[in-house]
């Protein structure tokens, strides 16, 4: 069940907040539709549940807000807009790495794949997908943890009549379970035919919330609204006249004086007032849900005050020719929507009462009827159908869900043919325990699922091959750097940079493409997911740099002989410090991409450590003071190093050597302050 309270946005300059004390509820087993026009706070509505967007109130899910809930995947599935991935990854690719960040097994993007009918377009690219597969595929995306509750904005938008009617059966599915479903739409029509439970919203507020037969009886249906200080008088002869005229023709007072008529002209009741004496204040056609537009006449209400007219002239024009009057068609009020008559249930025990508007209701209903998505009229006994107003427990559709396959048939002939059609994979009955391990397989698919990661290495052993040749050629290069390929004119090497770049697109895609969210900006901070980051980039940054190296002895060996190849004498110091700086530029790169939620900026500070740090550290250092420090790797080796066994005092002493020159006391300090900010922001962002 969803439950929200008082969702208020924050405003916006001197323009009220789209979205001002919004509060309803969506229970599970059932299709909720939150109805408005454009700009009426639909979306805003939905960020503000989904804490997406700040400001006021509060959303329950099964009674706990979304940031108390552990992993708020496995209970709420989100549909934003188009699925957030990368364009150049595939579509099994996109679902195998998402099996992996919510931890089920990879079998899961196979059933997804499966049910959502993308087994043929699984090794297409995301950016490749049509409208309709790409809403399949983000209600696939959704459903890979098994949520309980589906949240849906637009669904079925811009889509065809084919692609909505299998997404909204595909929703219907998933209420059917005992899941909860709340979607958005701006169509009353397709409210009214999918959702149990529409909550219709008018400028930021809510205006009405009803089941959905009494939205298409109340709201639906074109009307003609009165407003007269005589309204019970009025309504009273526009009543007897529909029972002599034998019209169908419904009013309903709205309070104080004014009166919604169904079945009727603006030209028939202000014809009734006339001939009466009663003063009319306003009489206008309403449509639809009273939003923006409602005055527009559709084209059938158009025909019928045509028709309306063309009765009124024979009329006049047999009283002139004194011929006697024709009758009037019994069939000559409004038609109702198609929607009230399928909903309409009819007599089959007990009595009925006519009511004051002259139309008859039912008191003791029969077997109710209800209006499919894929329009065929089911009674209660064949299945739960929209608008049946039946709301299930949440124990007893947790039970159902855990005994019943998700894709079970629907009972009922009609029921049969829509569960055949569309089917929903089966629930997942055992979960895998946290571990590190899903992070670091998420990292691994989402490094490998693309080739951004293996142009760059390509375009960094190009550039180090053709930068140590001519080197070479010129001469007066120090052999480990010629071996690097790193001149002494620019500050980081070509392997140095590339591996803060793909340390950056680390994070940097998260935030472009983020499939770990359901919108730009919301990428989970958690340590688990830095740390797998932190792995892989450090296991590609030393395999880039032992590339490098290799690619550059032997391309220098081919082209000047095995002089130049030849290993420096200090190599083991020399290899340590050039992986220490090439896993450290691809630490800054992730850390900073992940602090600033940009590519660019991750890259900026893999450049500012030599640019802007290091001239700082080194100015520091050695600058005047009064004392100083030397002979403090000494100190630190004689103090603490002198009992490790098996030597270990020398490797350590090394890299507190290595520490304390500038370029590596300038990329500890960097990657510590960068640890520290993203400690930082990760905290501000818990913290509610």
């Amino acid at each position: 069940m969803i439950q929200a309270f008082g969702l208020t946005s924050n405003p916006r300059k001197e323009l009220p907040p789209a979205v001002d004390d919004v509060s309803f509820e969506a229970r599970a087993g059932r299709v909720t539709a939150l109805l408005g026009a454009s700009g009426a706070g639909k979306t805003t509505a939905l960020r503000l549940m989904l804490e997406l967007q700040r400001g006021r109130g509060l959303t329950y899910f099964r009674g706990r807000p979304l940031h108390r809930i552990a992993h708020p995947a496995r209970e709420v599935g989100v549909l934003l807009g188009d699925v957030p991935g990368h364009p150049a990854r595939t579509v099994r690719g996109h679902l195998r790495m998402l099996c992996a960040a919510a931890g089920v097994p990879v079998r899961r993007a196979d059933e997804v794949l499966e049910s959502a009918g993308l087994e043929s377009l699984r090794d297409e690219r995301l950016g490749a997908l049509s409208r309709g597969m790409d809403r399949r595929l983000g209600l696939a995306c959704a459903l890979v943890p098994d949520p309980h509750t589906l949240v849906c904005d637009d669904p079925a938008g811009a889509l065809s009549a084919q692609d909505a009617r299998w997404l909204h059966g595909a929703l219907r599915a998933h209420a059917a379970q005992g899941g909860t479903v709340l979607f958005s739409t701006a169509d009353p029509k397709e409210a009214a035919r999918n959702a149990d439970h529409v909550v219709t919203l008018e400028k930021g507020r809510i205006v009405a919330d009803q089941e959905a037969v009494e939205f298409s009886r109340t709201r639906l249906r074109p009307r003609v609204a009165v407003r007269t200080p005589h309204a019970a008088r009025l309504a009273a002869l526009v009543t007897k006249e529909a029972r002599t005229a034998r019209r169908s023709v419904e009013v309903v007072p709205e309070g104080g004086n004014r009166l919604a008529v169904y079945g009727s002209t603006c030209a028939d009741i202000g014809e009734t007032a006339f001939r009466n004496g009663i003063l009319v204040h306003q009489l206008a056609d309403e449509v639809g849900d009273m939003g923006p537009g409602a005055g527009a006449v559709p084209a059938a209400r158009n025909q019928e005050r045509g028709e309306a007219d063309g009765d009124r002239a024979q009329v006049a024009g047999a009283q002139a020719a004194g011929a006697p009057i024709p009758p009037r068609p019994a069939s000559s009020g409004a038609p109702q929507h198609p929607q009230a008559d399928l909903r309409q249930a009819p007599a089959t025990e007990g009595g009925a009462d006519t009511t004051a508007s002259g139309t008859v209701r039912h008191r003791t209903p029969g077997p109710r009827r209800a209006l499919a998505p894929d329009g065929v009229a089911h009674s209660a006994a064949e299945g739960p159908g929209p608008g049946s107003g039946d709301a299930l427990d949440a124990s007893d559709a947790s039970r159902q869900r855990a005994s019943r396959p998700f894709g079970a048939r629907l009972s009922g002939s009609a029921s049969a043919v829509r569960a055949a059609a569309v089917t929903l994979p089966p629930p997942i009955s055992v979960r895998s325990a946290p571990s590190p391990l899903r992070p670091l397989r998420y990292e691994l698919r989402r490094a490998l699922g693309v080739g951004t990661g293996f142009v760059v290495g390509a375009v960094v052993l190009l550039v180090s091959a053709v930068t140590a040749v001519i080197l070479a050629r010129i001469g007066h290069t120090p052999q480990a750097r010629l071996l690097a390929a790193w001149p002494q004119q620019v500050p980081l090497p070509p392997a140095a940079l590339g591996a803060g770049l793909l340390g950056a697109l680390a994070f940097g895609d998260e935030f472009r493409h983020p499939a770990l969210a359901a919108d730009r900006g919301t990428v989970p901070r958690r340590m688990g997911l830095l740390t797998a980051k932190l792995v892989v980039s450090a296991a590609t940054a030393l395999l880039l740099a032992a590339l490098t190296v290799g690619c550059d002895t032997e391309v220098l060996r081919l082209f000047y002989g095995s002089e130049l190849a030849q290993a420096p004498a200090d190599w083991p110091a020399l290899s340590a410090g050039w992986l220490g700086l090439v896993v450290g530029c691809a630490w800054s790169g992730v850390l900073a991409a992940g602090v600033f939620r940009s590519t660019s900026a991750g890259l900026a500070a893999v450049v500012a450590v030599p640019v802007v740090v290091v001239p700082l550290v080194q100015k520091v250092w050695q600058g005047p003071s009064v004392r100083t420090a030397a002979g403090f790797p000494m100190r630190v080796r004689e103090i603490l190093l002198t009992q490790w066994p098996f030597g270990g005092e020398r490797y350590v002493a090394e890299a507190l050597r290595l520490v304390a020159q500038p370029v590596g006391g300038a990329m500890t300090l960097s990657l510590t302050t960068l640890l520290c900010a993203y400690l930082l922001t990760t905290l501000r962002s818990r913290v509610r």
